[in-house]
């Protein structure tokens, strides 16, 4: 039994909808349907919602008998040892000493929006059509985040880096595309960080 599938079962056990279970996690209906239908796979944190709100374990949830690797590792920085600078090309050097034979590409990354956010933003939109409020106000929640795709021999992995940490998450699938999305997020890749 395939991810999904057993997704879809233990949401049905549960006698929830896809509604249900996206209100509860935190996601998008439409996330949950992806999910349930093998086009997408959950974050770890996603993954770890789902299991509680469901009240099973994530073992049985990805125990399809092929292995998945969603290790993460979230490691504290101290930005100021950088000296001054643009916040980016710091982030451009911790990158490149933490990978330092790797292909690093930058991602720019904007957050979905739910589908109460859509709604909301398209009658902001009709009362005034230059706004655009919601996707604005989420572009500045990532102001202080930086995201990059990393190819270090055999392994691929999303890192982010913030002021206080970075989190490397190896990835289960490779990345080829130049757009792809991954739990809330969609990236488009960027240039090559050089030294």
């Amino acid at each position: 039994m395939t991810f999904g599938e057993k997704l879809k079962q233990a949401r049905q056990n549960a006698k929830m909808s896809q509604e249900e279970l996206a209100a509860k996690v935190f996601v998008s209906r439409s996330a949950i349907a992806k999910w349930e239908t093998n086009r997408g796979m959950p974050d770890l944190e996603n993954l770890k919602a789902i299991s509680f709100a469901l009240n099973v374990s994530i073992d049985y949830l990805l125990d399809d008998g092929s292995t998945l690797d969603l290790s993460v590792i979230r490691e504290a920085i101290d930005i100021s040892q950088y000296g001054k600078g643009r916040k980016k090309a710091i982030k451009d050097r911790i990158i490149l000493e933490k990978y330092p034979n790797a292909e690093i590409r930058t991602l720019i990354a904007t957050e979905k929006l739910t589908k109460g956010e859509k709604i909301t933003d398209f009658i902001a939109w009709l009362v005034s059509p230059l706004t655009n409020i919601i996707p604005i106000a989420k572009s500045f929640d990532n102001v202080d985040n930086e995201f990059y795709l990393v190819n270090d021999g055999q392994k691929q992995y999303l890192v982010k880096i913030t002021s206080e940490f970075m989190e490397s998450r190896e990835l289960s699938t490779r990345i080829t595309e130049k757009k792809f999305e991954m739990g809330n997020y969609k990236f488009i890749c960027g240039t090559i960080v050089k030294a």
